[in-house]
């Protein structure tokens, strides 16, 4: 068996990295894959690195059609028994068209959890035999859309558990983001846009800062909101509290370090930095939207409260900020709950069988 990655992304964020977690162990099982991906790319250096089989060809995005053809010829040239197209950068759209013809059997992730229509929809994944969902939420995105049932399946991203499993160095982390003994130190981790949902953080952290003045926000991302939400910041009089950390490599490190981790998105296919957070035994407090009700057991391993709510985000950050005793229930409940049912070999062993049944000609 032979597996042909497409992954167009260029920073190793979740979906790459779940892109990654996927080639690497598959070439340690001695199946044979081999990775499309961007020169020079954050999952390029990785996966050389990792002994994957790398393939580069450059693609600018989902209007690159010449992308198609060249991705085409690797096809061709490698033969591949199956094809799994992963990025929405010209990964779908474009890998379709790649693949249309050519009588291999391909497969496609969808890691997003916004609306279609049944025309995009139908375009989108037609050249597909088999669309993989990141959650059951996505699988209902796609249901509402038309996707017919038999050609549907949800594998859910995975977490590296074992990164997690070294001590915090906790003097390290309050050195580098300048944090005194006493702060309570709150993250979000996703890109700046809108649909993360800084803004309502910043709001509940206004309505916090009184009562709790040794809360810090850390903000780790980037994108182009960051002037936007500075603005906020200063409006909110709270840029004594809260700091951009931009994209951090190093970022796994710091992450058990933290006290709360707090993930106000209103659009979440699943939510890789919710998994590593729990991973790392760090509470959750977030948006029950999208795929998060699945990576967060509210009352078990964090706490999710209505989307938009900034009055119940704020009650839940105080809530934990003033129970030690509960955020180490839910820390360690979240540890547990990522080890038993998060594993890389448990999504590695979905996708082997999936592929498996794809091509001895099962449903």
């Amino acid at each position: 068996m032979k597996i042909l990655h497409v992954e167009t992304g260029r920073h190793l964020y979740g979906g790459a990295q779940q892109v990654f977690y996927l080639t690497r162990a598959l070439t340690e099982r001695g199946i044979g894959n081999i990775l499309v991906c961007l020169p020079d790319s954050d999952i390029d250096l990785a996966a050389r690195k990792a002994g994957v089989s790398v393939a580069n060809l450059k693609c600018a995005g989902d209007h690159d059609l010449a992308f198609a053809f060249r991705l085409r010829q690797c096809v061709l040239d490698q033969k591949p028994d199956i094809i799994h197209c992963h990025s929405r950068r010209g990964g779908d759209f474009l890998g379709g068209l790649a693949v249309t013809g050519t009588s291999i059997p391909a497969v496609i992730s969808r890691r997003v959890d916004n609306t279609e229509s049944p025309l995009i929809a139908g375009l989108r994944y037609r050249p597909f035999c088999k669309v993989i969902a990141i959650s059951a939420a996505i699988a209902c995105v796609l249901r509402k859309a038309g996707l017919d049932e038999a050609r549907l399946t949800v594998i859910r991203d995975a977490v590296d558990t074992e990164g997690f499993m070294a001590p915090a160095d906790q003097e390290a982390f309050r050195v580098e983001f300048g944090l005194s003994d006493g702060d309570f130190a709150v993250a979000v981790i996703a890109q700046l846009i809108p649909r993360k949902g800084h803004r309502y953080l910043l709001e509940a952290v206004a309505q916090l800062k009184a009562n709790y003045p040794q809360l810090k926000v850390i903000i780790f991302g980037q994108g182009p909101l960051e002037t936007e939400l500075r603005a906020q910041i200063a409006k909110l009089g709270l840029s004594g509290l809260v700091q951009f950390a931009g994209f951090r490599r190093d970022l796994d490190d710091y992450l058990a370090c933290l006290d709360l981790l707090v993930h106000p998105a209103l659009a979440e296919g699943l939510g890789v930095a919710v998994l590593k957070a729990a991973a790392a035994g760090v509470p959750v407090v977030g948006f029950a939207a999208g795929g998060l009700p699945e990576a967060v057991a509210d009352g078990e391993t964090g706490l999710l409260v209505p989307p938009k709510d900034v009055e119940a985000l704020r009650g839940a950050i105080a809530r934990l900020i003033e129970s030690p005793a509960l955020r180490r229930e839910l820390g360690e409940a979240g540890r547990i709950r990522m080890q038993n049912d998060f594993s890389i070999e448990a999504m590695v062993d979905d996708h082997v069988q999936l592929y498996e049944s794809i091509l001895s000609g099962g449903p």
